[in-house]
This record gives structure tokens, sequence and C-alpha cells, in this order.
């Protein structure tokens, strides 16, 4: 009842976001903020050190590397017929050419018309590039003609990360905060500067039951699945960068707290032969024929058709720009699991098909790490940029926006963690949000921990604190104009959690809520951290 009343209220409000400035904010943060010097300081929010990491290092080829052009080694032109075998060809011809010095072998580039393609087509080697003449109407179209769910462009290696036998330490720490990049170890022979190493933070019984994760509340479904030790294990995925004595550095920061006593944690190299790296796809438009005799009301709903115009797997340092996907049932583009060091810059997701329901209509989909989504946009989607269960993270969405919104950008179930959402702007039924989901679906429970969300606007943002975590709202752009959704807000929030919370203008939580009623400077964390980093502040 209470979800009902919540999305009751958000489709009666009105959503009035203020246009975006160029003035720079005149509030400050006090967790991270520009000292004398201008570089940001960042002040510890726990006793035991814990700070908002630096998101810096997502993206391709770690952030802050330009996306690179490959060489035009094979060109197709539209036919009359299904065009899929002509690409795929094109495609297979450009993957056994030598890689260069550069990673590329070449880019396969379609020329502009209408390309209709019954089936998949798939990037499955290293250096290849899928490139098109442009994502307008009037560019280069694919059209995904098959009736049943499916993906247009794969971007897919193979297999999974394989521990390397007897590499295993444990961390001797008693608590390597969150947004550390050193820890000791036991015993630090056989790591070196260069080895891609895993660091394992598990989560044991002891850590599941702190948060309340065993004990989820049944719902009206009967379908709520408590966690289980070693279901929730977190796998940061690093590079070393130093080795001293028996403590090791990482290029990327850790972003969950590793505790004693929950279990510590691990680090481990391991193995990925399969992984396929430099790879894109740009400048082109994925549409979805749909049945359009299957409508509810004005919405078309048939799901017999394409679902996905890409998706990316088992890959690194690849990229998604320039892309605009039209009608497709749940994606633009999914980052899936063991992809690391993605870019997907300036795409569209418009106007998905399918019901308006669960398990679909999420534009932009994270479920790997170290991944960048910056300057997209999605229109009348359910989850415009989300992240899928148990993200390691850090990831970062940054100057996005979306408008007919159905519903949340969010973490959005079982625990992920380290995301930074910096000036993601959300209008029409739609909001921001990391919380408990308690008993929602099969019992999401929290959905994410150290979540940020720098310079956002929406109706709503909701940050509660997980037990042994935080969530964040620092600066807010737009106007609200509906208490009543707020109070709406609050009462869904506390059935979910039973937490006590407090409001500030459209700002809710018991975490942590900076200038609820203006954005902060820098404007944005990410452009900031980065060009910290790459020396040019």
């Amino acid at each position: 009842m209470q979800r009902s009343i919540f999305t009751a209220l958000f489709v009666a409000a009105v959503l009035s976001i203020a246009a975006w400035s160029a003035d720079t904010p005149s509030h400050t943060c006090k967790l991270v903020h520009p000292g004398p010097d201008g570089k940001l300081v960042y002040e510890a929010y726990t006793d035991k050190g814990d700070r908002i990491p630096n998101f810096s290092n997502c993206g391709y080829k770690g952030g802050g590397v330009e996306l690179p052009t490959a060489e035009v080694k094979a060109t197709v032109a539209p036919t009359d017929g299904d065009d899929a075998a002509n690409i795929q060809a094109a495609i297979d011809k450009v993957s056994k050419l030598p890689v260069g010095r550069d990673g590329l072998r070449g880019a396969v580039l379609l020329k502009k018309g209408k390309y209709e393609i019954a089936d998949s087509i798939v990037i499955a080697a290293s250096g290849v590039v899928l490139r098109g003449e442009g994502q307008d109407e009037d560019g280069t179209v694919l059209v995904a003609t098959a009736k049943k769910k499916g993906t247009l462009i794969k971007v897919a290696g193979e297999g999974k990360p394989v521990e390397t036998e007897g590499s295993r330490r444990p961390i001797a720490d008693d608590y390597v905060p969150i947004g550390a990049r050193s820890f000791m170890v036991d015993n630090a022979s056989g790591f070196k500067v260069g080895q891609n190493v895993i660091v394992l933070r598990p989560s044991t019984s002891e850590w599941i039951h702190e948060l309340g994760m065993d004990r989820i509340r049944q719902n009206s479904a009967k379908n709520v699945v408590q966690w289980t030790p070693g279901s929730k294990d977190l796998a940061f995925d690093r590079t070393i960068t130093a080795v001293k004595g028996n403590q090791i550095t990482i290029d990327a920061p850790i972003v969950n707290a590793i505790q004693k006593e929950y279990g510590g944690g691990f680090v481990y190299r391991y193995d990925f032969p399969g992984r396929i790296s430099n790879v894109g796809v740009e400048n082109l438009r994925g549409v979805s024929e749909y049945d359009a005799s299957k409508k509810k009301g004005s919405a078309f709903v048939d799901e017999a058709h394409s679902w996905d115009c890409i998706t990316i797997n088992a890959a690194e340092n690849a990229w998604v720009r320039n892309v605009t996907s039209v009608s497709f049932a749940y994606s633009c583009v999914t980052i899936q699991k063991t992809a690391k060091w993605v870019t997907v810059q300036d795409c569209s997701c418009l106007d998905p098909v399918s019901q308006i329901t669960g398990g679909r209509r999420y534009s932009f989909g994270i479920a790997g790490q170290l991944s960048l989504v910056k300057g997209c946009f999605s229109r009348k989607a359910r989850h415009d940029f989300v992240m899928h269960a148990n993200v390691p993270g850090p990831n970062v969405f940054v100057d996005c926006k979306a408008t007919n919104s159905y519903s949340t950008s969010e973490p959005h179930h079982r625990y992920s963690v380290g995301v930074l959402y910096d000036n993601v702007t959300i209008q029409g039924n739609g909001y921001l949000q990391a919380i408990n989901r308690g008993n929602s679906g099969s019992g999401h429970g929290w959905s994410g921990a150290q979540i940020v969300f720098w310079n956002c606007g929406a109706p709503v943002i909701i940050v509660q604190k997980p037990p042994m975590a935080q969530n964040f709202i620092i600066g807010f752009r737009g106007t609200f104009r509906d208490s009543g959704l707020a109070r709406g807000a609050v009462q869904w929030a506390n059935g979910q959690s039973g937490s006590k919370l407090k409001l500030d203008s459209a700002c809710v939580g018991d975490g942590h809520i900076e200038s609820p009623d203006a954005p902060v400077e820098p404007r944005s964390l990410y452009e900031s951290q980065l060009s910290e980093r790459l020396g040019s502040k």
C-alpha cells in the first residue's frame, strides 16, 4: 500500500527543474572541498578514516584517456535484405588483422542508410570498432527485425577471471577504510607492479546479520530470498601500482570497508585470457521493430522484439559513443559483470517499447566496474541510470538527464557500492535514491552503500544510512513544489526500513545530506577529481 501511495504522489507531482547554471556554486561540501591551493581536501566522516572515494579512475583506460579513432579497414553498405551476415563478415575479417601498437586492429565502417538485422552482431576480438556515419535518422540505422527477445550488438569476450593458484593472501589490517588504495598483507612476495588482482571483501553471516538481511520480512508474493553467506561478496578488480614491504597499493580505491571482525579480506592474482580490449561501437542508431497493434492505453507494450541495443561483457577498455537506441524493451547499453574500464558517452535511449513493470526499461545499466556513463539521455524509461545487483564499483554517471521517467535511478538491489551520480537530472515521475528496498522484488534489501548524489536534480532524492556504511546527498539543483510528495517519500522509506528520516527540501533520509537547497562547488566532483589526478589543476 505504501508503495502505491508513493507512486500516486509521484504521478500527481509537478516537476520544475531549474535551468542549469554556468555560475560557480556558492556552497561548499564539508567532506570534499577545494583547499586554499584549489586542490580537493577530503575529510573523514568516521573516526576510522572513511572518506568519499576518488572516482576519477572510471572509464576507458582508467579515466582521462581520449577515446581512440580506429582506421577504417572494411566498409559495408546496406542492401535490400538482411544485412547481418555482411556486417558480421566484415567484423570477422577485421578481427583477423594484426593488432597495432595502439591496441587496435581497425574499424568496420557502416555507410549511411538502413540495415535490417535479424540476428545479433558480435564483436569477439580485441581492437575492433563498429562505426556508423551518424546516430540520427538519416545516419547509419540498424533495424533489429527479430520477433523475439535478444540483443542487436554484442561486445563479448569469453570466460571470467580465474584465480591464480596459490596466490591468495589475507589482508592484515583490522580495518581498511572506504577510499583507501593501500593495505597490508601477511606476505607480499609474488605480487608485483602491473599485476591484475582481485581484492575480495567476503559477505559473512555476521555481516549479513548486522545489516538485517537474514531477516527481511516476507512480501505478499511470498518470494523473499534472505541473503546467505558468500552471496554478496565484493570482488574489486584492480591493478597493483606499488609494493613496499608487505604493503600493496592499487590503482583505484576500495569503496567498501574491509573489516576483520566481519571476515576481513583477501587479495589474489587472476588470469582472464578470454577478456577482449580496445573495442568500440560508435556513430550509429539502433531501432527495434515491434508490433504496434499491441497497446495498453496510449503505450505500446509488445515484448516479442529486441530488448538490448548493445551489451558489453568480458571486455575492458571498451566504449560506446554517439549511439541512439529507439524502442528497445530493456536498454541502450548494458555493461555486464565482467566488463571493466568502459566509457558510454553522448548516447540516447528513446521510447522503450514494453510493459511498464519490473525487469524492463533499464536505459543505461552497469553490472561491471570502473565504468563511466557521461552526457547520456533517456526518455520514457523506468530505471534510467541504474546499477544492477552486487556491483563492486566505483562507477560514475555524470552530466546525464532523463525525461518522462517512470521510476528510480539508483543502485537497484542487493548491495552495490561506490557509485557517483554527478549532475544527473531526472524529470517526470522518476526520482533518485539509495535505500533499503526491503522486501521489494524477491527481497532486494539494502540496495547500495557509498552512493553519492552530487549536484543532482529530481522531484525527490532519498538516501538512507546502511549499518557500517553511508549514502550521500551533496548539493541539489532544481525546484521542489509538492510537500505531499516528500511526505509520501518519508512514509514509504519508513515502511521499508522502519528508520526515522529527516526532510530537507526535496532531499530525504537519514543518510548524509548537505546543501539540500543549492548546488556546491566544484560543479562536477568527477571532473574535478580527474583534472587533479591528471595534473591539470
